[in-house]
């Protein structure tokens, strides 16, 4: 039970993959940043090269992307990359529940180190009355609601058109590494009440706040991929309850449908008992290795971008000349 591939080392493969893909994402952004400050300043070309992989922090603009592409089969080459990556993402959902979220996702890490490093703190993380925690879930898939409403249901494509064409789109990218480089007062008051409430409570904008995750949670219901237990060889601890960010009662279900689940496996870790607790399919009653389901998150996300460049839909359009012209406009683009 406690070999190399053991359900037990799952936490070590999990925290090596999510930090390491923070670290990625991070050198993409300062990337990007050398790239635009380059660029402002004019004169020769950067030799630094624009990283499609920024785009990865636009899923409302490949929400508007993705109607685009499905109403005229032609995908917007402004930022093709953003809906590669949301593509990506749900797909990775639908066939490896919300794992996403909980073995890639740079915000799911952050917020996931805040909580942990609030129990080092205080010993412990509290948890919120039922009541409350179910209403302020709630309201991530009413988020998710508005901007279903906003875009897939009210925008027209002629609109569409003329957002994936508007100067505002396609300095989008330029305006999110903004908001983190030249952070207003109010977003950092903002983000530094939640960073406060993470601290405390288990992954708060995760759990409450956002809409992406309320999506992919959605379309992980129907992965075959789930968290499954055998009754028989239970003992009843409870241990992977106790163990779930997600406040979910595994102990006391044969299989775990929730779109609260992230599949991040912390309940199967906590297993004390051989072959009880396991992801896989209905089907298939061996426990796998432990590096199976990291390996097949990281195959599935790898063959999603790696479609998405092969297809020519992964660097955008603009040229350098373009982003000279749209830079000095970026503080006047609120809409």
């Amino acid at each position: 039970m406690n070999g190399p591939c053991s359900p037990v080392r799952i936490p070590r493969w999990r925290a090596v993959i999510q930090w390491g893909f923070l670290a990625w994402v991070l050198f993409l952004g300062v990337r990007f940043g050398l790239f635009v400050n380059a660029v402002a300043a004019g004169g020769t070309p950067p030799n630094v090269s624009r990283p499609p992989g920024v785009e990865g922090f636009l899923p409302i603009g490949a929400l508007a992307s993705l109607k685009y592409w499905l109403a005229t089969g032609d995908i917007n080459q402004v930022h093709p990359a953003a809906l590669v990556i949301f593509l990506t993402a749900i797909a990775v959902s639908l066939l490896a529940k919300k794992s996403f979220c909980s073995w890639l996702c740079p915000v799911g890490t952050l917020s996931e180190g805040a909580w942990k490093l609030g129990r080092w703190l205080l010993g412990r993380n509290f948890t919120p009355w039922p009541w409350l925690d179910l209403t302020l879930r709630g309201l991530k898939y009413a988020l998710l609601l508005f901007f279903v409403k906003l875009i897939l249901l009210d925008m027209p494509v002629p609109a569409l058109a003329g957002f994936l064409g508007s100067p505002y789109w396609a300095v989008s990218d330029v305006k999110m590494l903004r908001f983190f480089t030249d952070m207003s007062p109010t977003t950092a008051v903002i983000l530094t009440l939640l960073t406060g409430l993470s601290l405390v409570y288990r992954n708060v904008w995760c759990r409450y706040l956002c809409p992406y995750g309320a999506l992919l949670g959605l379309a992980s219901i129907l992965s075959p991929l789930k968290i499954r237990r055998e009754p028989a060889g239970c003992t009843g601890c409870r241990r992977c309850s106790a163990a779930c960010p997600a406040n979910l009662p595994v102990h006391a279900r044969t299989r775990i449908v929730s779109p609260e689940c992230t599949a991040c496996l912390s309940c199967v870790a906590s297993c004390p008992e051989r072959a009880t607790l396991r992801i896989g399919l209905p089907f298939w009653r061996r426990q796998l290795p432990g590096w199976v389901f990291p390996a097949a998150v990281l195959l599935l996300f790898a063959a999603g971008i790696g479609t998405g460049m092969v297809t020519g839909h992964w660097q955008g359009s603009l040229t350098i000349d373009d982003y000279r012209q749209l830079l000095p406009l970026v503080p006047y683009l609120s809409h």
